[in-house]
């Protein structure tokens, strides 16, 4: 259990320390996502491990005929749809494998603070959050990190003693700027989906796996 006066730390850090590749793209996902450094990055791939390992497990166990799989395999899908990370319905254990921290990170209330149009900026959308101009369900959140839920969502307004409630205020964001940075935001990830989609289908490709084999 260990000493309560002490935290553990809850993620985990790269196995190396000086991976080219690796520094540049979390440069890339810090800056993309206005995050403080990476150890945010890091949180976000921790829980999408935890995910991935624990749909992997349950998918051995199924195969192995384990009743309690199916029925754990079920929790974990609800949990992740709850959370926005999945479809509410349809989705099943191989879903889970493909999500990426992209999907973690777009559900931090930072991201979604500047997806709904209530900043300007993804960083202005942390300077809101821990100043304390964000509610969430009536409630003052000021944890950029915070993992908003799908039902929690459209609670996300502002706080009714912000400022920021005055819609002539100098540093609120017009809904024509809202508007066109959720299309921007939306063709970025769309055209991420077709790049992963094209990078699987050349190396399934390369492996030998075709779509008769019902792999692709």
């Amino acid at each position: 259990m260990g000493d309560p006066k002490f935290s553990r730390r809850s993620y985990d850090t790269p196995s190396h320390p000086w991976q080219g590749e690796r520094i540049k793209r979390e440069v890339e996902i810090v800056r993309e996502y206005g995050l403080k450094n990476k150890t945010e990055v890091w949180k976000a791939q921790t829980i999408l491990r935890n995910f991935r390992k624990q749909s992997r497990e349950l998918q051995a166990r199924l195969r192995g005929g384990d009743a309690q799989a199916k029925i754990e395999a079920d929790a974990l899908i609800k949990k992740c749809a709850r959370m926005g990370l999945l479809p509410v319905t349809g989705a099943d254990l191989n879903d889970v494998l493909i999500l990426t921290e992209s999907d973690i990170l777009s559900r931090r209330l930072q991201t979604v603070v500047f997806e709904k149009g209530l900043a300007t900026t993804v960083k202005q959308a942390r300077q809101l959050i821990t100043h304390g101009h964000i509610h969430i369900n009536g409630h003052r959140v000021t944890v950029p990190g915070y993992i908003v839920s799908r039902e929690e969502e459209a609670s996300v307004v502002y706080n009714d003693a912000s400022p920021f409630t005055d819609e002539m205020h100098p540093m609120r964001i017009s809904a024509e700027q809202a508007a066109a940075n959720a299309a921007v935001k939306a063709e970025e990830r769309e055209k991420a989906e077709r790049e992963a989609a094209a990078k699987a289908k050349a190396d399934a490709e390369e492996a030998g796996i075709t779509i008769e084999d019902g792999e692709i």
